[in-house]
């Protein structure tokens, strides 16, 4: 059941109560935003099935990826001491030599404008491709409806997180992107907290509050800014890729983890 960023507010009351006194003291208000949705993976086995839907298959997802995405599958996502841990493997899966997970809540939640915040520890090696990212719910035509990257990184280039706005004006495909990227160096030693702010008016991403991206509502065209409609969120770590895979695979880092420490989703207090 879709849940925007400015309903339900009411209804989560007692949810917001429950998660107070979880790890880290899920802060309820932040910045004078109100909590709206979390998940802090306080549980134990498979993800939350009320909060995440799974993408399966093996067919590249568009950028040639190389694994096999599995659907409730404890080897490839599952709570564990706190974190959510989506976790590719070296193994034959259907036509694919490799496994992983990619959760979205496409269909559960998805949010128009708000903060989010992911706490998260990346994989490391060449071939992986980690990402936190975020789609129009109503996406008939990419990139015409819009991806929001809060959070890339590719293992041949270790520690270059990147975050993206794509558009129809503006995406790769036809070198227009508007992207840019930040140095962590530690990022598959330590956790970080990968955030976006996104209004009507821009979006904004960052690491640890160091703001490195800005992309801005100028144009004020669907063309330019499909980004005043509801969006779900993506958790998922692929193998290979036109991107990911640019300089092979290397098989002998596998099994590789993307931690997830939280999720959470603040919107301004109405």
């Amino acid at each position: 059941m879709k849940n925007s960023i400015y309903k339900n507010i009411a209804a989560s009351v007692l949810f917001l109560g429950m998660i107070a006194g979880c790890k880290n003291q899920t802060p309820l208000t932040k910045d004078g935003k109100t909590l709206v949705w979390s998940d802090e993976f306080n549980g134990k086995g498979l993800p939350d099935s009320t909060k995440w839907n799974y993408d399966v298959g093996g067919d590249g997802y568009g950028n040639n990826e190389a694994q096999f995405y599995t659907k409730n599958r404890l080897e490839n996502a599952r709570q564990e001491n706190g974190n959510l841990i989506i976790e590719a493997r070296k193994e034959n899966w259907e036509n694919s030599k490799y496994t992983s997970a990619r959760l979205l809540t496409r269909g559960k939640h998805s949010w128009k404008y708000g903060t989010f915040e992911i706490r998260a520890k990346l994989p490391k090696g060449r071939g992986t491709w980690p990402a936190i990212w975020m789609m129009s719910e109503n996406m008939k035509e990419w990139p015409d409806d819009g991806e929001l990257d809060i959070m890339e990184h590719v293992g041949f280039n270790q520690g270059f997180i990147h975050a993206t706005a794509h558009t129809k004006k503006y995406n790769h495909m036809i070198n227009t992107q508007k992207t840019d990227t930040l140095v962590v160096k530690d990022a598959s030693e330590k956790f970080h907290v990968y955030k976006m702010d996104w209004t009507p008016e821009k979006i904004d991403v960052y690491v640890d509050d160091q703001k490195y991206y800005t992309y801005i509502n100028t144009e004020k065209t669907y063309d330019a800014w499909p980004f005043d409609q509801p969006f779900f969120m993506i958790l998922n770590l692929a193998v290979g890729g036109d991107w990911g895979g640019q300089k092979g695979i290397d098989d002998s880092i596998f099994p590789q983890k993307f931690y997830i420490d939280y999720v959470r989703v603040y919107a301004p207090k109405q």
